[in-house]
């Protein structure tokens, strides 16, 4: 393992990278829930977003047959480009190697469907040809079969790519809760996407530090009243 391996990830020496998270993609997905799929892609992006992560976001033949990217994941970064291609290979598009050599760092995280095609063939050849280190983000990308993506995952990892989980980044990001200056944004995509740690995170805030309760708008609680027997 290089040294640069050792390096944990960072705000500033770490870039990302979506790669088709389009519906008829996610479609083809058994290796893991879809619905979770989605949810852990979407965190995954909050939190490049809170961090300030160069992001590129690129697709594979929308029109035709792909459909267009989760609008949830678009709307985290309103205004940018998806880069359109039509290999299933994005290294294969030069507005894709071009996005990723403007960020001017090595460290590349990649999420995307599916693991056995698109994520693979980018990843070995990213690393071949560009001479990038591969973070693979395994709860947020899927393959057709739970085999197909654990397959994929292990070739990969053979070949010296790093297998991450999506929340793993997030706080790889955060490092320190004395960072407050992402803590905020920190906490509210681990209680929107972070299932029971996130619930742990509610609990604690309203009844141990008695904080309001996270809803968009107060409600009346009525107390309970015993049935008359």
């Amino acid at each position: 393992m290089t040294q640069a391996k050792l390096e944990v990830l960072t705000p500033q020496n770490s870039q990302l990278i979506f790669i088709d998270h389009q519906p008829q993609m996610a479609f083809g997905v058994q290796s893991i829930d879809r619905q979770v799929l989605k949810n852990n892609t979407v965190g995954l992006a909050k939190a490049a977003k809170a961090f300030n992560i160069p992001t590129t976001i690129t697709t594979v033949e929308s029109q035709s047959f792909s459909g267009y990217t989760y609008p949830e994941l678009l709307d985290v970064f309103p205004g940018q480009a998806v880069l359109e291609r039509t290999s299933m290979n994005s290294w294969d598009d030069q507005k894709v190697r071009d996005a990723l050599a403007a960020n001017q760092r090595k460290k590349v995280i990649v999420a995307g469907l599916w693991t056995e095609v698109c994520n693979t063939t980018f990843a070995l050849s990213a690393m071949l040809e560009g001479d990038y280190e591969i973070y693979m983000v395994a709860d947020a990308s899927g393959g057709t079969s739970k085999e197909a993506h654990d397959m994929a995952m292990q070739r990969m990892v053979q070949a010296g790519v790093v297998p991450v989980t999506w929340q793993q980044v997030l706080l790889e990001w955060q490092r320190d809760w004395a960072h407050r200056d992402t803590y905020d944004a920190v906490m509210a995509i681990v209680k929107e996407h972070s299932g029971a740690y996130g619930m742990g995170v509610d609990y604690a805030y309203t009844m141990v530090h008695k904080a309001p309760q996270r809803t968009q708008q107060a409600y009346k609680a009525i107390e309970p009243v015993p049935a008359q027997r």
